[in-house]
């Protein structure tokens, strides 16, 4: 079907009236969400319960385009504000399909969230908008809702053409699913002149062979060599890409010899090329720390480079300090660093910045204080990342150490204000081969200065990704990239995949890295801060944000916080901490993890020293044929245990047998339910009637092509279903 337009008009502001809600309070009705007036605590929309469903739905004063809508808030975080919500939308208000999952910081500023307009590629109309309040930030709070402006194209022409589009989108997908009835009900006749008459295709070509071989004429073999091309054609690539990962920790026995102490505040890098993790500093409940470390991957091995590299002509003892790797030149970049109180005088306050070159296993000293020649001066919990194509490090955010700063557990982040207000670092960039400094911004709304965030650079889209981190008290959520090449700055919406619950609170010191081919970022939860309580909390969990759909997945999650429990879990995986380094091997798809402080107030100098490797697992195309080609002769065998006994118990025995996998106890208690089927009367087998086969197969068929692009299978809903009860 051809798209409904080429382009698309500018948006504009749509206007709309308050069609239907589920309830109010008194004198917070409906028709105040239209007024933003973020300084009336009287101006919102609030239920009259909690209990679901409730809702509001708006009517567009006409048909539209809905391209976003955003939430006006009150001057100041409040507990009814909209932790969760759905939006929903369509031409009638009892026909609507979900438009986003997502959810509102608990703060004063307005919220923007692009909607879903797009059916199979084209744009499709609304007249109807359905706001679904999910949870509050408040437990037990009713809901509100302070202000809604929703954004699209109401152009005449252009939503006339999205019209007449949807509508033949709309018939084609009613011819579909009455040919799935058709086939499934063995209608040959009905099905055949349905597809005569409107030659609309039910599925693609491949899968209605895959019918004909397997429901049509009962040929399992045939079936399972068509899973094997479908395989080798690699017909099974969107499903797998669609898949959410899962977490496999492992941890890192490694061989005999030293190996690093227990510390937190320590900095890594990865060389991929020759498979080495490199390790410098930290801080280990007392002291900082001068060493640095290289971890060689193949060969399991740790090596003591240097046990002091102030000796050496590097670095003096430090944490708190960020380090870059250049990987064309084989050089590790240092700056920054945390110094007590006690030890502040200006001469120790200037900001030395250094270079190893790992080639001849030497330190440069750069500069001794980047301050004086345009730098940044000395800050620590910072970012610090490297565009090597132009060869220029870019330094983002990190507290400045003066004189003054007060507060003893200021390298956790959480001093409070006081008469001298800290102050925080801007966006500074460094040409390595000019060896100079350029401040890019010292200030401003969208480049918040902050510390303790992750920062990462994205080599083909040219970009900074820029998320949380923390300013005095306040945890930041904030999500933005910014293009180093033209300045601009893109803000993103917390929209989450498969309705992940919401994305993980403020955090601090949590670490992220980057797999620019994939374009995913991943995201290690370490010290956050829950708005709901008044502890700081150090959890478990990962996430994943995918670049191009601009979604968030939390594919890991663990919650426990009991000591014992982590006794027990200390080889299964790693205890919830902060002040931990992660790298990425982005050719082998392989992180590592290493020590840390796990935030225990009953031992507050402990720091780990453990070591993990974690990788991010999703089906593969192996796994996939063999759960088909299962699934295939479950249903031969079956059919075989009605018809010929002997030869079912021969098939049971060979074919079925190799293909299970008997120390997964669920397949292996499967198999000895199969068994049971051999001493079965037909009369006795539930559902396996002879006149049933053609039914157990289409159901076969359906199981099948789950594993198949959904642009490739036939409807997943069916006929029937639209009749109501």
């Amino acid at each position: 079907m051809a798209a409904a337009t080429a382009e698309i008009p500018l948006t504009k502001k749509l206007d709309y009236t308050i069609h239907s809600y589920s309830s109010y309070s008194p004198t917070y009705v409906p028709e105040n969400i239209r007024e933003d007036k973020s300084n009336d605590q009287t101006s919102r929309w609030s239920s009259d319960s909690n209990n679901p469903p409730q809702f509001l739905t708006l009517k567009l004063v006409s048909t539209s385009i809905v391209q976003s809508i955003t939430f006006g808030k009150y001057e100041k975080a409040h507990v009814c504000n909209l932790k969760k919500f759905k939006i929903y939308g369509g031409l009638k208000e009892d026909n609507m399909i979900e438009l986003l999952s997502s959810g509102l910081k608990n703060d004063s500023n307005p919220e923007t969230f692009e909607l879903r307009n797009k059916v199979s590629g084209n744009y499709f109309p609304c007249r109807f908008i359905k706001i679904l309040p999910l949870q509050s930030w408040g437990p037990s709070f009713n809901y509100s809702v302070w202000f809604v402006e929703l954004s699209g194209i109401d152009d005449r022409t252009q939503v006339q053409q999205s019209m007449d589009w949807f509508h033949t989108y709309q018939e084609q997908e009613l011819i579909r699913l009455c040919m799935k009835h058709f086939r499934k009900m063995n209608y040959t006749r009905a099905l055949e002149a349905l597809y005569s008459e409107t030659k609309v295709k039910l599925e693609h070509p491949a899968l209605s062979n895959l019918y004909d071989i397997l429901v049509n004429q009962g040929d399992y073999d045939s079936a399972q060599t068509f899973i094997a091309d479908a395989a080798t054609k690699g017909l099974f690539k969107r499903y797998i890409s669609e898949q959410e990962y899962r977490a496999i920790w492992r941890p890192m026995q490694c061989a005999g010899g030293r190996r690093p102490g227990m510390r937190g505040g320590h900095q890594m890098c990865i060389d991929v090329v020759s498979e080495t993790i490199y390790l410098i500093g930290g801080y280990d409940g007392n002291h900082d720390l001068s060493d640095l470390w290289s971890y060689h991957i193949p060969s399991n091995q740790w090596t003591l480079i240097s046990s002091d590299t102030e000796s050496d002509g590097g670095p003096s003892a430090r944490s708190c300090h960020k380090i870059c790797f250049d990987p064309e030149r084989r050089q590790i970049f240092t700056l920054g660093r945390y110094l007590d109180i006690q030890f502040r005088t200006p001469e120790n306050l200037k900001s030395d910045f250094y270079v190893y070159d790992i080639e001849s296993n030497s330190w440069t000293l750069i500069s001794d204080d980047t301050a004086s020649v345009g730098g940044p001066q000395l800050i620590f919990d910072h970012q610090m990342c490297m565009d090597v194509q132009k060869s220029v490090i870019y330094v983002f955010g990190g507290k400045i150490l003066t004189l003054t700063n007060s507060g003893s557990d200021e390298r956790l982040g959480n001093d409070m204000p006081s008469v001298n207000e800290p102050v925080f670092s801007g966006l500074y960039s460094y040409h390595v081969p000019m060896n100079i400094w350029t401040c890019i911004n010292t200030t401003g709304s969208q480049l918040r200065c902050r510390m303790g965030h992750s920062m990462l650079f994205h080599p083909c889209s040219r970009k900074l990704y820029v998320f949380a981190g923390q300013r005095n008290k306040e945890y930041l959520n904030d999500f933005f990239s910014y293009d180093v090449d033209t300045g601009s700055i893109e803000q993103f919406s917390e929209t989450t995949r498969k309705d992940a619950s919401g994305l993980s609170a403020g955090g601090f010191t949590q670490r992220a890295t980057i797999d620019p081919d994939l374009d995913e970022i991943y995201v290690l939860s370490g010290l956050s801060k829950d708005k709901e309580k008044r502890d700081d909390s150090v959890q478990n969990s990962l996430w994943v944000y995918y670049i191009r759909q601009k979604q968030w997945s939390c594919i890991y999650r663990n919650e426990n916080q009991g000591e014992q429990y982590w006794n027990r879990m200390q080889y299964v995986e790693p205890c919830p901490r902060f002040a931990h380094q992660l790298v990425y091997d982005h050719v082998n798809k392989v992180h590592y993890l290493f020590g840390g402080n796990p935030g225990r107030t009953c031992l507050p100098k402990l720091r780990l020293d453990d070591f993990w490797q974690l990788q991010l697992s999703r089906p593969t195309t192996e796994q996939i044929v063999q759960r088909c080609s299962l699934l295939i002769r479950k249903h031969k065998f079956q059919d075989l245990a009605l018809k010929d006994t002997y030869s079912a118990l021969n098939f049971l025995q060979t074919s079925l047998s190799e293909i299970i996998d008997h120390s997964d106890p669920q397949q292996a208690n499967e198999f000895r339910l199969m068994a049971a089927l051999l001493f079965q009367t037909p009369k006795d087998a539930p559902g396996r009637k002879t006149d049933c086969g053609h039914h157990q197969r289409v159901q076969l068929f359906e199981q099948i092509t789950e594993f198949f692009a959904s642009d490739m299978t036939q409807p997943k809903k069916n006929l029937i279903d639209l009749i109501p009860l």
